[in-house]
């Protein structure tokens, strides 16, 4: 069974513990069961949407009872975010769609967050000041989140052997929305709207496509030991930038009846990390492109 478990992992080296120890064992058993049901990826992600943005709602209301609901549902909406992509990797049915679906079932769930606690807010009297710091707050979690995102990637290719970069490169995302017809509308705007999404991770992180570019004739011997040695350590950082720390500070923040609070770390803490996490990976980037080969 922990083998098995084990084979739905993006990697080990980029799962936290929490995923490791609970998510993802939680996240095999429902993508067994939606397989059972012959549910796609695509169909969970949007479950899990649906999840979420309700999880949202409960945390309009000034009742700390239906708030840790609100929780509970959080939750369960990330780990069929986990089961999605574990249903993708165990009945190999992972596409370039999949991973756009995903990535907008994600901002679903916290444009939910977001709208319901500035609503809240302001129906308890609040300034109405607080929206302008939850679109820079929501504006700053895509950018972070965003990145982590693109950082993982970069490891599962250079050092798992995983092609998750190219597949997720703005090249690739181009020539698939050159191919696709206006006539599926949807998919069209899908990868309208991811090829943007690639070219601001390339953008922010620059020496990381440098890196790729250098390297697409092939690394040379004890590349791969090398990048692990330089982003390994790196992982937890991003792991911090993505869902579970935040599930858990909404949490922390609704006990102590002040939920607006998490806005403000979103913009400070989060987003000092963030730079952490840029700077440091941009200078083990620029040491490996200058690694002969």
């Amino acid at each position: 069974m922990k083998a098995a478990i084990e084979a739905s992992y993006k990697a080990r080296d980029v799962e936290g513990w929490f995923d490791l120890h609970f998510y993802r064992p939680i996240g095999y058993q429902l993508a067994r069961f939606f397989a059972w049901l012959r549910f796609t990826p695509s169909m969970v992600s949007f479950f899990g949407a649906t999840v979420g943005v309700l999880a949202g709602h409960l945390y309009f209301y000034r009742d700390l009872r239906l708030n840790l609901c609100g929780i509970a549902l959080h939750v369960l909406a990330n780990a069929l975010d986990n089961a999605d992509g574990q249903l993708a990797r165990l009945t190999n049915r992972g596409s370039l769609q999949g991973a756009i679906v995903d990535g907008c079932a994600d901002y679903l769930v916290f444009a939910s967050v977001y709208l319901h606690l500035s609503l809240r807010h302001v129906a308890a009297g609040g300034s109405s000041m607080i929206w302008i710091v939850a679109a820079a707050a929501a504006l700053s979690h895509v950018v972070q989140s965003m990145m982590a995102d693109y950082f993982r990637n970069g490891y599962l290719q250079f050092v798992v052997g995983k092609r998750s970069l190219d597949l997720n490169s703005s090249e690739h995302v181009r020539r698939e929305y050159e191919r696709a017809a206006w006539g599926t509308f949807w998919r069209k705007l899908g990868l309208w709207n991811y090829l943007n999404y690639t070219r601001r991770q390339e953008i922010l992180a620059p020496a990381l496509l440098r890196l790729r570019r250098v390297t697409a004739a092939g690394t040379g011997d004890g590349f791969r030991e090398e990048y692990r040695e330089r982003c390994q350590p790196l992982v937890k950082y991003g792991n911090s930038l993505a869902a579970n720390p935040r599930i858990i500070f909404l949490f922390v923040v609704f006990l102590l009846g002040h939920p607006n609070w998490y806005f403000w770390w979103e913009l400070t803490v989060l987003n000092l990390l963030l730079l952490y996490v840029l700077s440091r990976h941009d200078a083990a980037f620029q040491a490996l492109a200058r690694r002969p080969n």
